[in-house]
């Protein structure tokens, strides 16, 4: 039945004269099943429907390639696949409105047929090799049955369209240069020799003499061998201010500006191809290779969805490289690096407990639970401030910080067993930094919280917490009343204020905001010259840490009212703050010592989800915006594994393993032994 139908199609088509409904009934009836193996089973029968009624066929294809030739090709040239002039805000708001009240098609222009012609095929990876491969196949019969004439034409419409559309791309090109986001990255943009300019020069050039070869078919070829140079030059210097504004500061502007240099540039080498080739077989192929990629990006031409993703890779890279640039400061790998992190740890430790007699005590008020809600906002936000002010460590808000350094190290990496042996080191050391921090927050802040209690009882001769109240703070912690769920949620936060403050330290790096600081007319007359540095040093480097530990205690504070407002059981568990509530409740409950390390261990149970909820987020994260993967992940938990076996007590504490002496080192210390004994030889000698 599919055969007959084929063959009726194939002679339907052939009566066709005009193009344009001739291709909607080809296509359409490739396309009527819904399953890509169905549609490829139905092309396949057409196809030989086709090879087997060789007339026919050409007469399908003159119709094909008059029609074509009538076609606006330059519109499409220039537009598909490369991100509009407008910027990202306004092309957004564009492919919005376009979805509420999509604009008429003209179907004497490419795009637009693609556009229509194609539309029910999906937007996936799988159409995406499937339609367009089905789309090629048939081209390249087409071409080989066309007429002569008909298909000779056709080459010089598409020729002459293709030099219009790299003028333009040669101007667009030219003129990016003199973006102000561009111009801060690179001073030297400033420059009229820059490699856009130049480009655009040699373009004009190109296009000016094929201009003139079109009627003087003797005209020798045109030597393309500055133009790839220069090429070259354009694509060194987009990647050197990628990484300028990955380092120096992002946004989503800047992204969608990068994003569409290279597309610009892409497509000029595409035309260019088209222009000077001259062996007909690779122009047939490079022509079928850019239709296909025009009509894939034709149907993404509206999405909303490619648009984000392509324009703020750039700023998500941004924010995980300001991560990872702090990230080493939180991962220790010899002793004193790990007691300077506990005693850091500790510090906080005393604040937490504080802060968590202070949410007691706010709880107690009675107020409305929108302003209980606030005051807890307040409470957890200005003392993670704090904290950070004074240089302290809260254990949790590692994780966002390590994860992008690891994924640094990811991206680097070279392939093979040393590379997972080496990340398989970092991933012992970073989860031992965690929980040396958490040992202190927790071993600190419950003797705190302990020594306020009994203080507190013995100068007014009552507990700081009633029965109900320990009660409360018990079940708080117990894993049977939601802790760990509670505990997975404040891990999110925690994500969520890293890249908070990843964004923060972006935008204070893309506002150069120590320079605006240094230069604020109020400031000058405020402070002197060497405060107000200072000053500017301090906001600009802290600038995303404090914004994101305040957005955290935010985060923290009002999960509660959220839950409330939903009529949803919602609250966070925080390892810091559920050890300094042990603290208070093992005073006042009298839980014993059975009863205290029973719920420390349910305490450790909430640092660990908070934890690793936050790191495997953040790490996710990190690799997606890097572009990256772990390659073999099962690789990677052997060397863990392997390294644990070898040295269990490095997952918590680091063990220096003693060097063996060697041949080498004893001569190096003998070396040592006799400039030790001339101290008088080796003062003449730096004096020399």
């Amino acid at each position: 039945m599919d055969k007959l139908n084929a063959l009726m199609l194939v002679r339907a088509l052939a009566a066709e004269k005009e193009g344009l409904p001739l291709l909607k009934h080809l296509v359409g009836w490739v396309n009527e099943s819904r399953f890509s193996f169905e549609r490829k089973k139905r092309a396949k029968k057409l196809l030989e429907t086709l090879q087997q009624n060789l007339a026919e066929s050409e007469m399908i294809a003159n119709n094909l390639f008059s029609w074509l030739c009538s076609v606006h090709i330059y519109p499409a040239l220039v537009s598909l696949g490369v991100f509009s002039r407008r910027g990202f805000f306004r092309e957004l708001s564009s492919r919005l409105y376009e979805k509420v009240n999509p604009a008429p098609r003209d179907l004497s222009e490419l795009k637009d047929v693609l556009a229509e012609v194609f539309k029910k095929i999906v937007i996936d990876d799988e159409e995406h090799v499937d339609g367009p491969g089905l789309f090629t196949e048939f081209s390249s019969f087409f071409l080989s049955v066309v007429s002569k004439e008909k298909l000779t034409a056709f080459e010089e419409h598409m020729h002459e369209d293709a030099l219009c559309a790299l003028e333009m791309l040669s101007v667009w090109i030219a003129a990016e240069e003199m973006e102000p986001d561009l111009m801060r990255l690179d001073k030297r943009l400033n420059n009229i020799d820059s490699a856009f300019i130049a480009l655009h020069r040699e373009l004009n050039m190109l296009v000016g003499h094929y201009r003139q070869k079109q009627p003087d078919v003797e005209l020798p070829l045109y030597d393309c061998a500055h133009y790839i140079v220069m090429v070259e030059q354009c694509y060194e210097q987009i990647d050197r201010l990628r990484r300028r504004a990955a380092a120096a500061g992002s946004t989503v502007a800047v992204s969608h500006l990068l994003e569409r240099l290279e597309q610009t540039l892409s497509r000029i080498e595409q035309l260019v191809i088209l222009i000077t080739g001259q062996d007909r077989a690779e122009l047939h192929r490079h022509t079928l290779e850019l239709t296909e990629q025009l009509l894939y990006t034709s149907r993404e031409k509206k999405s909303v969805r490619a648009l984000w993703r392509s324009s703020t890779q750039l700023l998500s890279k941004s924010i995980s490289v300001n991560k990872s640039s702090h990230g080493e400061h939180y991962i220790t790998r010899d002793k004193s690096q790990f007691f300077g992190l506990v005693a850091s740890a500790a510090g906080a430790g005393v604040i937490i407990a504080m802060m968590a007699l202070i949410k007691i005590h706010i709880q107690a008020l009675g107020l409305s639970p929108f302003s209980t809600a606030a005051l807890a906002s307040l409470n957890y936000g200005l003392g993670f401030v704090l904290i950070h002010m004074l240089g302290l460590t809260v254990a949790t808000k590692q994780p966002a910080m390590t994860a992008a350094s690891f994924a640094a190290e990811v991206e680097k990496g070279e392939n093979g067993r040393a590379a997972h042996k080496k990340l398989a080191t970092l991933l012992i050391d970073v989860n031992r930094s965690q929980w040396a921090a958490v040992w202190g927050n927790v071993s600190i802040a419950v003797i705190t919280a302990s020594i306020i209690a009994l203080s507190f009882w013995y100068w007014q001769d009552r507990p700081i917490l009633d029965a109900a109240a320990v009660s409360y703070q018990l079940d708080a912690i117990s894993p049977w009343h939601g802790s760990l769920f509670f505990a997975a949620i404040a891990g999110v936060w925690l994500f969520c204020s890293g890249i908070i403050a990843g964004f923060f330290e972006n935008r204070a790096n893309y506002l150069e905001l120590n320079l605006r600081l240094y230069q604020h007319p109020l400031l000058k007359r405020l402070l002197p010259q060497r405060a107000r540095k200072a000053f500017a040093e301090y906001w600009h480097e802290n600038y995303g840490a404090l914004a994101g530990n305040f957005f955290f205690g935010v985060l923290l504070g009002m999960t509660s009212y959220l839950g409330y407002l939903l009529d949803l059981p919602l609250d966070i568990r925080h390892v810091a703050f559920a050890s300094a509530n042990l603290g208070y409740s093992t005073v006042d409950g009298d839980l014993g010592l059975f009863g205290f390390l029973f719920y420390l261990v349910m305490v450790l149970l909430i640092g660990f989800v908070n934890l690793w909820v936050s790191f495997t987020l953040a790490l996710t994260v990190a690799l997606r915006a890097r572009g990256t993967q772990i390659g073999k992940f099962s690789l990677l938990l052997k060397s863990v594994f392997e390294q644990i076996k070898q040295n269990p007590l490095n997952l918590f504490f680091p063990k220096v393993q003693p060097a063996k002496p060697t041949q080498n080192n004893k001569k190096a210390d003998d070396s040592a032994v006799k400039r030790a004994e001339k101290p008088q030889e080796r003062v003449k000698t730096a004096d020399n």
